[in-house]
């Protein structure tokens, strides 16, 4: 089918396929294959471009739309500019946009400020090229859901294309040159270039951290005063007061409720910082995909070249006083995961896996997924295929995680096992430094910013 039939088709056929089964459904082959087909032969160069296209995930999303990125000016669509075609929710037309990510936006502001700062991009942009003039700055989708409203204020120009006078295709692929050329012309500096990077940092030869000292040694400010390094503290920096009477792995990742019948999984903010540190990772660009090894089976793997890292920070979760119960008891899963990391490099190539936290067979008991992905993060579509992997192999402990524990041994507290002091890195605050009157003018120390590590065994 042509260009012009196919968005006729996906949008004709959207609402009454909103009210069907979604696993199949012909309208989401169109979108997901057809229609992807069919604009990379209008593509100058279709190998410069990556598309996608969403129609949900599990169930219909609201408002379907297929992207169109090259990598080389956008690398993912929670950032940066890139050319979007959206649908009505109501399937009365469809959109070309230049649309702009809106994630990123929402994670910083908050999404009432983030609209103000959209407006600021939009402006910015429209005087960036002016041909922009011919193209709408208003969207209306007609969606009832915040991911769909969403869409609306997050571009700076845009074309509708209603049903019942859909353009011919000359028409259509005319104007998706014209949005090319200037998605290509427009320059936009973004706050990536600013990012610390982790090549500027010590990589640490474990991912997992002792803090030991007596109370006001600075053990819990030293692990605040490292994610502060990443200019998103509030992302990137969980604290965590462990109880005395924490014994299971339950208290750390949650557990499986059904007081009201149903199964429903019971998150943490531990649980919930993990997903936070797997988005990081799936919005840096880096692949997430699912491998076969000869020794292990399918498993889920982050691929990638050395210079992306850079664009991954560190995430630090801090267990205050975490001897304050026994460390064996309820960080065991942990613990023995901890062992399964493994990075492979080839040249500046790595892929890195790891066996999973929440295991594929306690996601798959719960009644309502849905309710799940919701708390821990993964209901935007961007994450459609990183969550239907998870449902299958799992939720691992994502590289870019950094556990700090602080002890204080005392008659409140519990000793470590081999075990423990095994799989850690060790640091001892047990000094205190006097003041030097010489330092305040020329410091003979400086701090060193600390990021995770990008080996799992020595060579």
């Amino acid at each position: 089918m042509s260009l012009r039939q196919l968005l006729t088709e996906i949008a004709g056929g959207w609402v009454q396929a909103k009210n069907e089964n979604f696993t199949g459904h012909p309208i989401a082959n169109l979108l997901r294959r057809d229609l992807i087909q069919a604009i990379e032969t209008t593509l100058p160069s279709p190998t410069d471009y990556l598309l996608k296209a969403s129609a949900g995930a599990g169930n219909w999303a609201d408002v379907p739309w297929l992207s169109i990125l090259n990598p080389a000016i956008t690398e993912s669509t929670q950032s940066g500019i890139y050319p979007v075609y959206l649908f009505r929710s109501d399937g009365s037309g469809v959109y070309l946009s230049l649309g702009f990510g809106t994630t990123e936006l929402k994670r910083q502001y908050g999404t009432t400020l983030a609209k103000q700062k959209a407006e600021e991009l939009r402006s910015t942009i429209r005087g960036l090229d002016n041909r922009l003039d011919d193209w709408d700055q208003k969207v209306d989708l007609r969606s009832n859901t915040t991911l769909g409203q969403s869409y609306e204020w997050a571009s700076a120009g845009a074309k509708f294309y209603p049903l019942d006078n859909m353009p011919d295709d000359n028409t259509l692929t005319s104007d998706l040159i014209e949005l090319l050329e200037i998605y290509a012309d427009v320059n936009l500096e973004t706050n990536q270039n600013s990012m610390p990077a982790i090549s500027n940092a010590q990589l640490i030869s474990k991912p997992f951290l002792l803090l030991a000292g007596i109370s006001g040694t600075g053990k819990t400010r030293f692990v605040r005063e490292q994610a502060k390094t990443s200019q998103q503290f509030a992302d990137t920096y969980c604290l965590t007061s462990v109880r005395p009477d924490w014994h299971e792995p339950s208290d750390l990742l949650g557990y499986i409720s059904r007081l009201n019948g149903a199964a429903e999984y019971i998150t943490t903010d531990i649980l919930q910082f993990i997903a936070k540190a797997w988005r990081a990772i799936a919005d840096s660009g880096l692949t997430i995909e699912v491998q076969e090894s000869e020794d292990q089976g399918k498993r889920l793997v982050m691929a990638g070249e050395r210079d992306e890292l850079d664009k991954v920070l560190p995430y630090w979760l801090c267990l205050d006083e975490m001897n304050l119960a026994p460390v064996e008891q309820y960080f065991a899963d942990y613990l023995s995961v901890l062992e399964t990391r493994e990075w492979r490099w080839t040249g500046d190539s790595f892929t890195y896996s790891c066996d999973a936290l929440l295991k594929p067979a306690t996601i798959n008991a719960v009644a309502d997924k849905e309710k799940l992905r919701k708390a821990l993060g993964f209901d935007g579509e961007q994450y459609d295929a990183l969550w239907a992997d998870i449902c299958q192999y799992g939720l691992g402990i994502p590289f870019n995680l950094l556990v700090a524990g602080t002890v204080n041994m005392d008659e409140t507290t519990h000793g470590f096992s081999r075990k423990v002091i095994d799989r850690a890195l060790s640091f001892d605050f047990g000094a205190f430094f006097p003041n030097d009157y010489n330092d305040f003018f020329t410091p003979t120390s400086c701090n060193k910013r600390l990021s995770y590590p990008i080996w799992s065994h020595a060579s």
